[in-house]
Formats: C-alpha cells, structure tokens, sequence
C-alpha cells in the first residue's frame, strides 16, 4: 500500500510543477480553446494539460520499475511498457488534434492503434465471468473485445470533458474506487504478493488527476484537452482490463454467495466508474443519429449543460456530477466487502440524497415562481398585503379638483386664430 500511496504522490507532484510548462507550450503553439456557443468558458484557454499528465505517468512508471515490491511486474514483462507506449500515443495523438485538428476517423484510428498495442502485449481479456463460471473464447475475438472496451472507454471520458474539473474529478474519483477494489481483490486471490498492474497503472491515473485539479479547477487556467482526456480514459480502461485478467478459472468454481460479488466487479466496477460519461456517450449517440447528424457533432445537449439549465451554477454542477460517481462507484465496491444487508440501505439513502442535490434549483425554482405563474393564469389567490397598504389592482382612483374656469380673452380688435379675413366665407381648414 505505501509504495502504492508514493507513486501517487509522486505522478500528482510532477504533473502538478508540469503543467505550467505545458499552458506555456500551449499558448507559444496556439493550442488555444476559443469561445464557442456550446462552451461554457468565457475567455480563450490553453488546452495541453495532458502533456503534463504524460509527464507524471512517465515518472511514476520509470520510479515503480525500481521498487523492489514492484520491479518483478517489470522483469521479462513487457505489459506495464505497453500501457506506456498506448499512453504515450494517445496523448501525443491528443496533442496533434489540440494544436492542428484531426478529423475523427484520423483520432479513432490511432486509439484502436494504442488499444492493439496493450492488447498484443498481453494486457488483454482472456476471460470474462458470468453465471457462476467463466466466458471463454479464443484468442483473436478476445483481442478484439478488449479493443473495443479501451476505445469505448477512451471516448466516454473525452465526451464527458466540458466543465471546468469535471472529467479529472470524475476520473480521478472513480479510480481512487477501483483502487480500493483491486487492491483488496488481490490481497484476496493471492496472500503472498500483492503486486499487481491494475492496483498500479490506477493509483497513477489517480494521482495525475489530483495533480492537474489545482490548475483546471474553476475558473481553469489550462484544459486536459484531448491529450489529457484520452490519456486518463485509456488508463483506466488498462486497469480494469488488468485486473479482469487476473480471476483464475479455479476460483469461480470454489466460490459462492456473496463472495462471487467480487469476482463479478472487475467487468461491472468500470462500468459503474464510467456510468455516467457512458450515459452521456451513448445518449449523445442515439440524439444525434435520429436527428440525422454525425454521432461526433458537438451540441449542448451533454449532462453538463442540462445541470447548468436546471439552474445550478459552474461549479455545482461539477460537484454533483462528482457526488453521483462517488455514490455509484464507492457503491458498487460496497457490495464486495460490506455485508449486503449494510451496504444496500446505505446506498439506496446515498442515491436519494444525490437526487434531492441535483434536482435542488428547480424544486427552488418552484416554489419561488409557481405562485407567480399561478396568478398570472388567474387561477390563485391575490397576494396578501401589509397592513396600511394595497395592491394596485385595488386602488380607487380618486375624482380631482375641478379646474377653475379659464379667463375670458380680451378683445384686442385683432382676429381670432383660424378665422379669414371678412368675406362671407367659412373659414379655411387647418
């Protein structure tokens, strides 16, 4: 656990002296966020941050090959270089569509790029459990499954990334979960050694995310941007991946009750970290293709923007988006470890109170304007007034004063206005 807790120490500190070198960097290479209608940000910003997390996920992976509790995962093992070398290109990949723009199916490519590369190097479903024992299939089609969940979770976070700290806090809190999870998981299955990639690639992954927060917090000074995104989402998907990879066959078959819950939680535990960007993802999918549109074309239809139209200021809606991923993900690993007669009222209670947060401004909204369109619909009472007082509606115009008659004018033997000259005619119209 403590050699855990420094590497993410240690990625959290060099992302964090990193990332002003890389808003540096961003403004000299014109990797800037202008403001568009869909966007929130009010002024332009850097968009480079994910060089600074790169940073960190280097320095934390070359420092882990040099611990002795760790340095075994490195010997005549070439998985932890490969989730390297996939970080490496989806972030300078990132970088490329920050600064000059990549049409997506250039991005989709090099993520499937990346995803083949772990995948080939052994970081790769080989089973996955379900119904009391093991789906097992052959090797190509595994490959190709664990391509598709890399990429898929790869994009939920990027989709996800649109408020200022949103994506990094989400990440960073469902993964701080999912270490929890792999951690006690492993001491589980295995007594001896509790090395083990997943527990490492995680507790990286969530200790560039604490690093970045300080600058990306609201109002941002600098954007993860796509290179960013695309890392932490890849780096999650390689932990899940990772630590799905360790249920050993034998073990399901020598299991029940409620101990198959953690066997389970490596599929369904990413799934509930990434529940809501998946939501957002597929969602976004489904809106555009019946509108007839790109599944990549933007819009402000993402869950961001419905917080912020429910009336909840920038940062609210960042810190209840971050309240319902502590709530699903902290959940789900609740049902491993803590009797299930505990752990489900306890996060039934925890779902209602998230729900009462996130619909708070428009049960507000209410009752503050309900009674106003009310009466404007004629269908309530009249406000009630103050003693002394009345509404306008209610006033009684009081008569005036009669005006005193006009003076009579005194001849002065010139002829009145509108009047002609003595003719015998009426008199011309004005």
């Amino acid at each position: 656990m403590r050699a855990y807790l420094l590497l993410l120490l240690l990625a959290a500190g060099t992302t964090y002296l990193a990332t002003p070198i890389a808003r540096r960097v961003a403004e000299r290479a014109g990797a800037m966020t202008a403001v568009r209608d869909r966007d929130v940000h009010s002024v332009p910003t850097p968009r480079l941050g994910g060089l600074a997390m790169l940073a960190g996920v280097v320095v934390a992976f070359a420092a882990a090959s040099g611990m002795p509790f760790l340095d075994n995962l490195f010997l005549d093992n070439r998985a932890p270089w490969a989730v390297l070398g996939a970080a490496a290109i989806v972030s300078l990949l990132g970088v490329a569509d920050d600064v000059w723009g990549l049409d997506p199916l250039t991005k989709l490519a090099g993520q499937v790029l990346a995803a083949g590369l772990m995948a080939w190097q052994g970081v790769q479903l080989y089973s996955l459990p379900w119904g009391g024992g093991l789906i097992v299939g052959s090797a190509g089609l595994f490959l190709a499954v664990t391509v598709l969940a890399v990429v898929v979770g790869i994009n939920a976070v990027n989709f996800v990334d649109g408020l200022d700290g949103l994506a990094a806090g989400v990440v960073g809190i469902g993964g701080a979960a999912f270490f929890i999870y792999s951690y006690l998981f492993t001491r589980t299955v295995n007594e001896e050694n509790y090395a083990n990639l997943g527990s490492l690639t995680v507790a990286v992954l969530v200790g560039v995310c604490l690093g970045f927060l300080p600058h990306n917090a609201h109002p941002a000074r600098i954007f993860m941007g796509d290179s960013g995104s695309m890392l932490i989402g890849l780096l999650l998907a390689a932990s899940a991946v990772s630590v799905t990879g360790q249920v050993d066959p034998a073990v399901i078959g020598q299991i029940s009750g409620a101990q198959v819950a953690p066997v389970f939680l490596p599929v369904l535990l990413p799934i509930a970290v990434l529940l809501l960007p998946l939501t957002d993802l597929v969602w976004a999918v489904v809106r555009r293709v019946l509108a007839g549109q790109s599944p990549f074309a933007a819009d402000k239809l993402h869950l961001h923007h419905r917080l912020l139209s429910l009336g909840h200021t920038h940062g609210r809606a960042v810190l209840v988006l971050w309240l319902w991923t502590a709530v699903v993900a902290f959940g789900a690993i609740s049902l491993a470890f803590v009797p299930l007669e505990l752990a489900l009222p306890g996060w039934g209670a925890a779902l209602v109170i998230a729900g009462l947060v996130t619909l708070g401004p428009a049960r507000r909204r209410a009752r503050t304007h309900g009674p106003v369109l009310l009466r404007q619909r004629g269908g309530g009472a009249p406000p009630e007034t103050a003693p002394g007082t009345e509404a306008a509606s209610d006033r009684v115009r009081r008569p005036s004063r009669p005006r005193p008659p006009a003076e009579p004018q005194r001849s002065t033997g010139a002829q009145p206005q509108g009047r002609s000259a003595p003719t015998g005619g009426p008199p011309p119209r004005v």
